[in-house]
């Protein structure tokens, strides 16, 4: 094996540069070197798709050193994880490691300095530095994206805005729970691209939901709610907001189930481009440093077709995990529903009751073998679901990324959708909010809002719109709805417009769930409530809470973002110096100054003519 794979590399590297000195008239290539002030300048190279090399030398790129020190931080967690194995050619020719490869795991080794990932990332390795898409190759075979879009074949949904309802026709308000953040995470990859995001890809409630709003946690049941209201900052005259906070109880990492999770990665062709791939290797790797001896994992791959990598195995054995998570190569069509049928088969048959069992998929989420649509995918996948597998998808990529089939699978897959732009909002899903991610407290939550007529005139629900409930389904517990983690909270906004001089309850809130932890035959379903009343809303809206008014800011933004109707007057300079004031209040809280400074680049793309 190493004496092939030896050849192999040679044959690959004078063919390369053989290329690559035609494309430069016979010139050799630029050697990699680090000039002054640190800063790197590439190598001139050829560009490879989909294991074919193209003929095309990439001009000299200088990247300045701030760009490099966030890609090398990014980097850094994969050249601890190459430790684990070394090079591919020290493996023996029946996989084992060769006497040369270095020993011990990632956590016996000392993390690299900055400048040592500069130097044997960038430099040595020749890591080209991301680049905007038009220097790629799209879908179509073009290098620039179709009618002069950001991003080339991507799927979005609108989902409709909600109207306002007068409580004399209907005084209820019923949605499933809703943890998915995705949405946030899309739109800040738009804005640090320099284009607006896709109106279509904003949903409100999960930007909202993307913060920690510090909401107490509860002492013995699984939720506790919060209510807070005030005069809403961006609504119309005598026009109130009103915040319901659900937050879930704790469960320490130590505490948590044993889990048996199946990575289902796309290695498709489309996995490629801009070093997809790379960042489901080295977001895993995160996770695979977190797993305890007691936690499983197998890994189903797919293109083409789908295929089994590796059987379910121990915590223990990382070596093995992440050597297999690194042998991973980008080729080939997407035949998701393939990979979801072993991926589910393989868990189904780990199923305990005394064990967290998840699958989770990483793709780009375009389907294009097989069946490709979310309803026919999860039509094969349901009785796994109904029997307790859980599923976390995981979008990576902009152009050629399909949003609405991993929300759908999602959602129905009784799991969450998120978004990884980087390898920090990895670090924040697999590592900070694991136990949240993996331990579900609740099933088929649903919310259900009793405004009372006699003082509220009408109302609207911010967000939701594709998690509406009927209102008589709420206590229906067979209805699907939404899950939620341990520590996870769910906020949800409401607009709403009151009686002049109308005092007295406002509201009542409900939440009703099914406790995951009882037997299908003694489903335990709880439900709770509280109510809230006018002489308990902020008389102004500074008054309230500084974790109300972040939502607020951050709803309005979202709101102007898709182009929504109740924000039609809604101006982003208003955002932005909101979203400054509330950052004073909020010190400390990285989240926050990102989002402020979000607000500030989408002004200023927006000022400029930005691209949607």
């Amino acid at each position: 094996m190493a004496r092939r794979l030896g050849t192999f590399a040679l044959f690959f590297s004078v063919a390369v540069m053989v290329m690559v000195l035609a494309a430069c008239g016979g010139r050799a290539p630029m050697e990699p070197v680090v000039v002054e002030k640190e800063v790197i300048k590439e190598v001139e190279r050829p560009v490879i798709v989909e294991k074919e090399v193209v003929k095309e030398v990439e001009k000299p790129v200088v990247v300045d050193r701030e760009v490099v020190e966030k890609m090398a931080e990014q980097m850094a967690d994969e050249m601890v994880a190459d430790r684990y194995t070394g090079p591919m050619e020290q493996l023996g020719e029946d996989g084992a490691q060769g006497s040369t490869a270095p020993r011990g795991t990632p956590a016996q080794q000392a993390q690299p300095s900055t400048n040592q990932v500069i130097k044997e990332v960038v430099v040595e390795k020749q890591v080209v530095v991301p680049q905007n898409q038009g220097q790629g190759f799209n879908a179509v075979g073009g290098s620039a994206a179709v009618n002069a879009k950001p991003y080339d074949s991507t799927f979005f949904k609108h989902q409709g805005v909600n109207p306002f309802i007068d409580t004399d026709d209907d005084h209820l308000s019923t949605f499933a729970i809703d943890v998915d953040t995705a949405s946030y995470t899309v739109a800040r990859r738009f804005i640090q691209d320099g284009n607006l995001p896709d109106p279509d890809s904003v949903r409100v409630e999960e930007f909202v939901n993307f913060f920690d709003h510090g909401y107490p946690r509860p002492n013995e049941r699984s939720f506790a709610v919060h209510l807070e209201g005030s005069p809403s900052r961006f609504g119309g005259e005598n026009h109130w907001l009103m915040r319901v906070g659900i937050q879930g109880k704790s469960v320490a990492s130590h505490q948590r189930k044993d889990a048996t999770l199946i990575f289902t990665i796309d290695v498709s062709g489309s996995m490629g481009r801009e070093d997809r791939l790379g960042l489901v290797q080295r977001s895993l790797s995160l996770l695979v440093e977190e797993l305890r001896p007691t936690d499983k994992v197998g890994i189903v791959v797919y293109g083409s077709r789908g295929s089994v990598l590796l059987e379910p195995t121990s915590g223990h054995d990382k070596a093995n995990i992440m050597r297999a998570i690194y042998e991973l190569r980008a080729g080939g069509s997407t035949f998701v529903e393939e990979g979801l049928r072993l991926a589910y088969n393989m868990a189904q048959d780990e199923l305990h009751p005394d064990r967290t069992t998840r699958v989770i998929l990483l793709s780009d989420g375009v389907a294009n073998v097989g069946e490709t649509g979310a309803d026919a995918i999860l039509e094969r996948i349901q009785k796994s679901v109904d029997k307790g597998v859980t599923l976390t998808t995981v979008g990576v990529g902009m152009g050629n990324f399909n949003d609405v089939l991993m929300e759908r699978l999602a959602n129905d897959g009784d799991g969450a959708y998120y978004y990884v732009d980087t390898l920090s909002e990895a670090r924040r899903i697999f590592v900070d909010d694991l136990t949240s991610t993996l331990q579900v407290i609740a099933k088929d939550a649903k919310v259900q809002v009793d405004f009372n007529p006699d003082v509220v005139s009408r109302y609207r629900l911010l967000g939701y719109e594709n998690r509406r409930v009927a209102d008589e389904d709420f206590r229906d517990d067979t209805v699907d709805a939404g899950e939620i983690g341990a520590n996870h909270s769910v906020t949800a906004l409401y607009e709403s417009k009151l009686h002049d001089g109308a005092w007295g309850r406002v509201g009542t809130v409900r939440v009703r769930y099914q406790n995951p932890d009882t037997g299908t035959d003694t489903t335990e379903v709880v439900e709770v409530s509280r109510e809230i009343r006018r002489d308990q809303l902020a008389s102004r809206f500074r008054d309230a809470s500084p974790s109300f008014q972040l939502a607020a800011v951050v709803a309005e933004y979202a709101e102007i973002l898709r182009e929504s109707y109740w924000a039609h007057d809604g101006s982003l300079d208003d955002v932005v110096n909101e979203a400054r004031r509330v950052r004073q209040l909020l010190p400390g809280q990285l989240n926050v100054a990102e989002f402020t400074e979000l607000t500030a680049r989408t002004q200023l793309i927006s000022a400029q003519g930005g691209r949607r």
